[in-house]
């Protein structure tokens, strides 16, 4: 049997239309593909003239099919980025593809995205490269989502590099005349920050009230009659707020064990107020407990008051009056 035999055998009416069928259904399937993809899937000639637009594109470029149809496709990249597809258009012609090329394109509102770009030779039946086939994927918002979460890495690390060197602030300036002293002492005024730091999730990280620090730290210590706090709404920084916290604890501490807490009659008023020149003034108040003896020497608990206010560029000034002692801090805020 010849060869033309053999071709008309293969090429029945039948098989031929079959093939026909089939190939016109691949050809459904691709154009349904690219018709619901969610990316931008685009053609342009050689001259970068748009020649196919899909759905996709028009949701992520903002331009009809009507409006891109035609035009080059510099409609869509910005004028500080023109030289980009001089150069793809370069690299398409040596038949190069380009894999996930990130860039930035301009919407038809004017607004700047962020994409992945694919692009691709087309080629006519005779093999030569006549076009080229281009994929945009909008990943703006993956961009800003990992922008915003190396900006939140970068403050956690702030954060706690922050935190624990106050933490070993207030270790190496802890002292007691016995291990378990110093065990509890280290072991209150690390639960002050952590206190404090419950605080800043609610604020995701922004600050602390003044009002809740002191209501955290004057809990122990409050039955609704011995200790008073008053001041407008306040928002401290974590740094600043961290500092009050432990300042707040030492004097709370101090004054149960030897002010105005640490009688029936005893009572601590605690105020703050804003100054004229972005400070904030809390003054520290103890009444009806013993008299407030100024001591020979500075203490632990004082010292530590001190440097974590002087830490964040406030002062601190105590005055130990007969009803009882007074503390005046004030902060930059």
């Amino acid at each position: 049997m010849t060869q033309k035999a053999n071709l008309e055998i293969a090429l029945t009416p039948g098989e031929i239309e079959a093939a026909l069928r089939e190939s016109e259904q691949r050809l459904r399937w691709l154009a349904s593909i690219i018709e619901s993809s969610d990316d931008a899937i685009i053609s342009k000639n050689l001259d970068g003239i748009i020649t196919s637009w899909n759905s996709g594109a028009e949701r992520v470029f903002g331009y009809s099919l009507s409006e891109a149809i035609g035009q080059p496709i510099t409609l869509v990249i910005p004028q500080d980025r023109q030289s980009e597809e001089r150069e793809i258009l370069t690299r398409v012609r040596r038949g190069e593809r380009i894999d996930h090329f990130e860039t930035v394109r301009q919407r038809k509102n004017g607004s700047l995205i962020v994409v992945w770009l694919t692009v691709s030779p087309v080629k006519d039946a005779n093999g030569k490269i006549v076009g080229a086939s281009k994929i945009a994927r909008d990943t703006t918002e993956q961009k800003k989502n990992q922008e915003l979460i190396a900006t939140l890495a970068r403050e956690a690390e702030h954060r706690s590099k922050n935190l624990l060197a106050n933490a070993m602030a207030t270790v190496n300036l802890s002292q007691s005349s016995s291990p378990e002293g110093l065990k509890e002492v280290i072991g209150g005024r690390i639960q002050a920050l952590a206190n404090v730091c419950s605080l800043f999730v609610e604020t995701r990280w922004i600050g602390a009230e003044i009002s809740a620090i002191a209501i955290q730290e004057l809990a122990p210590y409050s039955d609704g009659k011995r200790t008073f706090t008053d001041g407008p709404q306040t928002l401290l920084a974590p740094d600043a707020a961290q500092a009050v916290a432990v300042a707040l604890h030492e004097l709370a501490t101090n004054a149960a064990k030897y002010g105005a807490l640490s009688t029936p009659e005893g009572h601590v008023r605690l105020e703050w107020s804003h100054g004229a020149t972005g400070t904030i003034r809390l003054l520290w108040m103890e009444t009806g407990g013993p008299v407030a003896l100024e001591p020979t020497r500075t203490g632990f608990g004082t010292r530590i008051v001190e440097q974590m206010i002087t830490q964040q560029k406030g002062k601190v000034r105590f005055d130990w009056r007969k009803d009882g002692l007074v503390c005046e801090i004030t902060l930059p805020v």
